[in-house]
């Protein structure tokens, strides 16, 4: 066999296996060079039908979303006084410790006495000496030895004594300072022996359990807020705690100045944690609402002043317009428009309008479960091939006839890079 023969042997090898291998991956019958083979995970992966969209979709659920009003206020206590004298003297005894507990009734402050007392003792000799003539002047009048102006004269004197009397028991008890109520006493600012005035401060006395809290809410909030709501109550003093309290009454003048409403409830405070004064944040529970429907914030696709969402049915999504109450935590509850366990789309808005198909890429079950875990065969790409991995070996001519046939050697004695140079350029006869 002659050069030129031979030459045109291997073009017509090297040209058959290109244009196989040509077809092969065309007609999918040889996958191109690193791309994985028609796998089953590839064919299902999605589960896309033709023509629709893919989206994701949770169901609509039910959970306990009471509506509540929140505001800041502060505490007050339940009672508080500064204690005061009503008479004047010098302070003999001094008889609570700075903040103790103390009953209603209890004896606070004792001013000296002596003057008060005198006052008495005169009072009452007044008294003795004004009976005496009274009951004379009585007998006197049953004889007709004096008129009946003297018996009225000496009457009148006898109730002047009796009233001096009382006035200045009233003056000696007034040098006893009692507390009016139960409670804890607060910081004194006198010591023993000081002279005090008629109205100086003594000592605060405060009731602290329970106590009040006061708060302001806009007026447009006045018709849902009535006596005995429950509210919480919550400080930044005592993190992670939540005090319960009951609204008992409701200021009936709106302040003009902000337009506000001002609100006074009640907490227990048996331990006496919470002291006047603190800075609370209070939660009003205006609807205790125990089966609310609930569906996230992205769910909603607002127009306007109107909000819709795209419920999920048969296979298509339907525009649905729906009537929100309020806003926690991501949640939107839905107050008309949806019912329980209906499925509306929380992503991919912008690809469908009404009655679009749509596939739902997430379980509708789980409503919000991660994606399915990849295939195995869709995880790590396949294999190589096999005529790819390992070279053919050498003076073997592959067959025209296999479509894996990337790769023709020449025959022996001829290279590569020459057969290569006999396609190209054919030698001359």
């Amino acid at each position: 066999m002659n050069k030129t023969a031979l030459g045109a042997m291997v073009a017509l090898v090297v040209l058959a296996a290109g244009g196989g291998y040509w077809f092969g991956t065309r007609t999918g019958i040889v996958p191109p060079p690193g791309a994985a083979g028609p796998t089953t995970a590839n064919k299902d992966a999605g589960g896309i039908a033709p023509g629709a969209v893919a989206v994701e979709a949770v169901k609509v659920t039910v959970m306990a979303m009471p509506q509540a009003i929140t505001a800041v206020g502060s505490l007050r206590s339940d009672e508080s006084i500064t204690v005061r004298p009503e008479v004047a003297g010098r302070i003999s005894a001094i008889l609570f410790q700075e903040g103790q507990r103390v009953p209603k009734g209890a004896t606070l402050i004792r001013l000296d006495p002596a003057i008060n007392a005198a006052e008495v003792a005169q009072g009452r000799a007044n008294l003795q000496l004004a009976q005496s003539k009274y009951d004379r002047a009585v007998d006197l009048a049953k004889s007709n030895f004096i008129s009946g102006q003297a018996k009225d004269e000496a009457e009148n004197n006898l109730r002047v004594a009796q009233a001096g009397v009382q006035l200045a028991e009233a003056r000696l008890a007034k040098t006893e300072i009692k507390a009016p109520f139960s409670g804890i006493i607060g910081l004194r600012v006198v010591s023993l022996g000081d002279y005090v005035k008629e109205g100086a401060d003594v000592v605060n006395l405060e009731s602290i359990d329970p106590l009040k809290v006061d708060f302001r809410v806009p007026e447009n909030y006045l018709k849902h807020i009535q006596v005995g709501q429950a509210l919480q109550v919550q400080l930044d003093a005592l993190p992670g705690k939540t005090f319960e309290g009951k609204v008992f009454a409701v200021n009936p003048l709106v302040d003009a100045g902000g337009r506000a409403i001002v609100i006074r409830a009640v907490v227990r405070n048996p331990d006496t944690s919470l002291r006047p004064g603190m800075f609370t944040r209070v939660r009003l529970i205006t609807r205790d609402e125990k089966e609310a429907l609930v569906i996230p914030e992205q769910a909603i696709v607002p127009q306007g002043d109107e909000q819709f969402v795209f419920r999920v049915a048969d296979g298509r999504a339907n525009r649905i317009k729906i009537d929100v109450g309020q806003r926690r935590g991501g949640k939107v509850e839905v107050l008309k428009g949806l019912t329980a366990n209906d499925l509306v789309v929380t992503a991919g808005h912008l690809k469908i309008r009404d009655g679009t198909p749509v596939t739902i890429l997430n379980s509708p079950a789980s409503a919000a479960a991660s994606p399915p875990a990849p295939n195995a065969a869709a995880a790590s790409p396949p294999a190589p091939n096999a005529a790819a991995a390992s070279p053919p070996a050498p003076n073997a001519a592959a067959p025209i006839s296999s479509p894996d046939a990337a790769v023709t050697t020449a025959p022996s004695g001829i290279s590569p890079a020459n057969a290569e140079n006999l396609v190209r350029r054919p030698p001359k006869s």
